[in-house]
This record gives structure tokens, C-alpha cells and sequence, in this order.
């Protein structure tokens, strides 16, 4: 009967590898089935503490390892864009059933469901995490909003670890008012969290009148990489045009070690999973294989039969790169590298830059019978590309839906800002907001284009 905060009774959604006291948290692997945690993690707690009322947990790739929820044991994510009208009345089914089976498309990953719970109404926001895109990139796969703020403004205590130095909670809602409000609840130093910082966090609402013309945009030429469609391109150019139009400095940048981003993330990434995996191993808590023959047999047999094949490849890869006579020229080099990237950004922003403004996929979501044609750890290193430097770097990046595909399908620009340049990031991409008026999701059991009955998705339509 008591308020408790600004969300009270607001529906939101956890993915599956935030802990959270009393419901099963598994990482959509067999290795945490049944796993309850006796704690909440603290962004789970911070949202519960304002009212908010937990939907459910979210799927995703194993251990979000992946970058189109297709990986985990629950089986993949379908993206509710594939039954919308807009994607139908583009791709008409040949037979009632094609489409159901067949013809639908992903979320993009890691965080998949959340994007998912956001697109088709079931909650107003969602936590995701990101460490290479996982929060961006089905953000922009399913027309809503993807926030992953700067490394060490909120809190990782909880987040069942990825890669500790890149992993940042995500926030996943319709409109970048809706982020801003949630950032606000989020952020700020958790005792429980070393890596947060010290510096009290004030919330702030983005202002409804928002001026462009002291701002100097950067485009990265290093970001225009092999295999981004022309969709993408035009509508990269398009939004270019939009801030220029409004007086907007545009300019070209160069982030020279972009093209070596890619590898170096697979290096450090691979090498952390395989320090943080090592923690499953059947002892303590989780899966524990039926072998008693020695200890050794018991833990090789547990790790077979929790990980799937994407989590043990990781695991294999990062040991590799670990091994005594490879550390110095794998490991130690891939961070010189990251350093080299992280300067390229501070180069830029130093220079008078205030936002980038980049592409967040190479193109609209694939058809999941076509995405499962090439392997995980193809598929990551293609997807991850646009996204997994602002990882690296740490920097706060956003990404905003901007149009829909020839298919129907949507598609979303990224944003990179300064660290803990938050507000100017949103507040730029509050702006974008309104200029591109991105579609509502017509579902096929709404009856009508009215959404009056989700007030957030209506301010964002109607602006």
C-alpha cells in the first residue's frame, strides 16, 4: 500500500545471467540448471527498490556467448518483428505454416530476449549485458532502444561474469527517455563492486527542446568495413545529413586501429572466459556429472556435459592464448592493442568530437535458417564489429532505431559518447529520436494502429 519509488508497478524484464534471490538463474546453460541464487544482483535490487515488478528472466546465448540468441538450451530467440504486418505484408508466406517455421528472424544477441520482451510489449524495460554489443545489437535488430553505459558507472555485482574489464549491464526500453530514467535508478557506486566509481551519480532528465548546433559529430571512416549493406550505408549517410542540416558540425574522423579491434577482442575475450568458466566445476554449486572415478574424470565429465560446444571453444581458445609460451604474444600484445584502441577514441574526443556516429549492424536481422549456416564464433566476429571497440575503450554508447528495412525489418544507428558524457550522449540521441519517427510494431492481434494502451510507445510515435 506504500510507494516505493518512480517504477512502482512498471513491468520489466531480467535476462537470465543477473542473479536474482529465489528464481532460477541459468545463463540458458545446462551447467546452472536449477542453480537459485540467495541474493539479488544490484541493479536487480535497485529496480525492485523503486517498485518495479519482475516479469521474468530473459534468453540468450549460453553464458552470452553469442550475437543472435540462437545458443542457449531453451532453444533461439524469435524476434516479434518477424509477425509483425510490416515485415508480413513484404514477405508474404507461400502456405499458412511457412512463415511460423521457416521464414522468421533473429534477435541478435547475446541479450536477445529482453530485446524481444521490450519490442512485443511485455515489459517497458529490460536489463541486458554487454561486452562486445550484446545489448546494442539486438536492440537494433528489434526497433528499440539499446544503452550500455560507461564501464564502471553501474554496478557488475551479480552479472554472472563474462569478461570482468569489458561487461556492463545494458538498458533495453522503447524511447531514450525511458534509458535516461532507468540510468538514473542504475548508476552509481556499490560498495560490493570495486570497479564502480567513487563519484556520486546525480539522475537528470533530457531536456524536451534540444539544440544541435554546438555539436561536432565524428564519422569514423574505419566503420564503412566490408559486408555492411547499403541499407545501412544510405540511412548512415541520411542521419549525417540530418545533424548537418540542423547545424551540426559533421565531420570524418579515423580511429586507426579499428581494424585490429576485432582479433584483439577475441584474444582478451576468450582469455577471460577461460579464467571465469573455471569456477564451474561441479563442486559447489550446479551441474555435477554421476562420475567417481577420481576427481579429475568428475570435473572433465561436468564441463562436457554443462557447456555447450560454443563455451567449451572459448574456454580452449582462452587456455591457448594463456599458455606460458604464448601469454607474451598473444595475451600481453592484444592489450598493448586495446590501449592503442582506447587512445584512438581519446585522440578523437580530444580533437573537438563530441559524439561518433556509427552504424550498429552490418545489416536488418537475417532469417534464422540462414544464420545458423555459419558458425558461432563466425557469426560474433562479423556482428561484434561495429559494437565491441566501445567495449574496449569503456566509452558509453547508444544504439536508437532509425528505419525499416526493404523488408520490413528494423534498423538502428549507433551513438558513442565520452565517458560519463551520458547525458549528452542521450540527450543527442534523444534528438535523432525525433527526427527519424520510427514506426510502431503493428502485431497482428492488435486490432488497431492505435497504441494508446502503451503510453511510453506513443509519445516515441507521435513526436
Amino acid at each position: 500500500g506504500q510507494p516505493l519509488g518512480i517504477l512502482d508497478g512498471i513491468p520489466v524484464a531480467v535476462k537470465d545471467n543477473f542473479n536474482t534471490a529465489g528464481i532460477e538463474t541459468t545463463c540458458a546453460s545446462n551447467m546452472l540448471k536449477g542453480y537459485i541464487s540467495p541474493y539479488n544482483a544490484t541493479v536487480v535490487q535497485k529496480l525492485l527498490d523503486q517498485g518495479a515488478v519482475l516479469l521474468g528472466k530473459t534468453n540468450l546465448d549460453e553464458f552470452a556467448m553469442g550475437s543472435g540468441s540462437t545458443d542457449g538450451v531453451f532453444g533461439p530467440v524469435r524476434n516479434p518483428w518477424s509477425y509483425s504486418r510490416q515485415y508480413k505484408e513484404k514477405n508474404p508466406s507461400k502456405s499458412p505454416s511457412e512463415n511460423e517455421d521457416s521464414e522468421w528472424v533473429i534477435t541478435g544477441g547475446s541479450s536477445g530476449g529482453s530485446a524481444a520482451a521490450v519490442s512485443s510489449f511485455t515489459c517497458f524495460a529490460a536489463l541486458g549485458s554487454d561486452t562486445g554489443g550484446s545489448t546494442r545489437n539486438p536492440a537494433a535488430h528489434c526497433g528499440v532502444v539499446g544503452l550500455k553505459p560507461t564501464y564502471g558507472l553501474i554496478s557488475r555485482h551479480g552479472l554472472i561474469p563474462l569478461v570482468n574489464s569489458m561487461d556492463v549491464p545494458g538498458i533495453l526500453t522503447r524511447c531514450v527517455d525511458d534509458a535516461a530514467v532507468v540510468l538514473g535508478l542504475l548508476a552509481g557506486h556499490d560498495p560490493k563492486d570495486s570497479t564502480t566509481v567513487q563519484d556520486t551519480f546525480k539522475p537528470f532528465e533530457l531536456p524536451d527542446s534540444i539544440d544541435v548546433r554546438k555539436l561536432c559529430i565524428g564519422i569514423p571512416k574505419e566503420y564503412n568495413v566490408p559486408g555492411l549493406s547499403s541499407e545501412i550505408q544510405a540511412l548512415w549517410s541520411k542521419a549525417a545529413e540530418l545533424f548537418k542540416d540542423a547545424g551540426a558540425e559533421v565531420i570524418e574522423v579515423s580511429l586507426p586501429h579499428t581494424p585490429y579491434s576485432i582479433v584483439c577482442y577475441h584474444v582478451l575475450c576468450t582469455a577471460e572466459v577461460a579464467s571465469n568458466m573455471a569456477r564451474f566445476d561441479g563442486l559447489e554449486y550446479g551441474h555435477r556429472a554421476d562420475m567417481k572415478q577420481s576427481t579429475e574424470s568428475m570435473y572433465a565429465a561436468t564441463r562436457r556435459e554443462g557447456f555447450n560446444d560454443v563455451v567449451r571453444g572459448r574456454i580452449l581458445s582462452g587456455n591457448y592464448f594463456l599458455l606460458k609460451e604464448n601469454y607474451e604474444n598473444y595475451f600481453v600484445k592484444a592489450q598493448k592493442v586495446r590501449r592503442l584502441i582506447a587512445n584512438d577514441f581519446v585522440k578523437v574526443f580530444g580533437s573537438g568530437v563530441d559524439i561518433l556516429l556509427t552504424p550498429t549492424t552490418l545489416s536488418d536481422a537475417a532469417p534464422y535458417v540462414e544464420f545458423i549456416k555459419e558458425d558461432n564464433r563466425t557469426r560474433s566476429a562479423q556482428d561484434d564489429i561495429l559494437t565491441q571497440a566501445a567495449n574496449m575503450a569503456g566509452l558509453p554508447a547508444i544504439s536508437v532505431p532509425a528505419a525499416l528495412s526493404k523488408r520490413g525489418l528494423p534498423l538502428g544507428l549507433q551513438f558513442i559518447g565520452r565517458s560519463f558524457q551520458e547525458k549528452q550522449l542521450l540527450t543527442v540521441a534523444k534528438w535523432f529520436e525525433k527526427q527519424v519517427k520510427f514506426p510502431v510494431i503493428q502485431l497482428e492481434d492488435m486490432k488497431s494502429h492505435d497504441c494508446s494502451g502503451f503510453p511510453h510507445q506513443k509519445s516515441v510515435s507521435s513526436l
